[in-house]
């Protein structure tokens, strides 16, 4: 499913962000532990891959478009749950942007503070309703 390879594409990403392992080793038990196939395996990739290499410009539209908040306020798991829905709302044309939101909304209820799906739902919705 599309929902685990987001998942765990967001748990790598993190990793990288704030220097846990992020490497070969470690994206395997991920894939494996969410029992990806190969389609959902390369998606994830995609994603990472994605998010890394533009992970400057996505950092930095992020930080324009949150400016009632200090960078630091922002829980990192919100930011590497958007980086990663950036990644896919700027850059996958093939998933509808709707879908990335509510992907990222529901990752962050899940792995963050209760308000944060609200907050990720509202930041990621702003960039898809320019």
């Amino acid at each position: 499913m599309r929902s685990d390879a987001r998942e765990a594409a967001f748990q790598i990403v993190f990793a990288s962000l704030f220097g846990g392992d992020s490497g070969e080793g470690f994206r395997k038990k991920l894939y494996k532990k969410f029992k990806l196939n190969a389609e959902e395996t390369a998606f994830a990739e995609s994603l990472v891959s994605l998010a890394e290499e533009h992970g400057e410009e996505l950092k930095s539209k992020l930080a324009e478009k949150v400016t009632r908040f200090a960078d630091y306020r922002i829980f990192p798991v919100d930011r590497a749950i958007m980086l990663v829905a950036l990644a896919e709302i700027f850059y996958v044309e093939e998933v509808p942007p709707v879908v990335s939101v509510s992907e990222a909304a529901a990752l962050a209820r899940k792995y963050s503070a209760e308000t944060s799906a609200n907050f990720v739902n509202g930041v990621l919705g702003g960039f898809i309703n320019e």
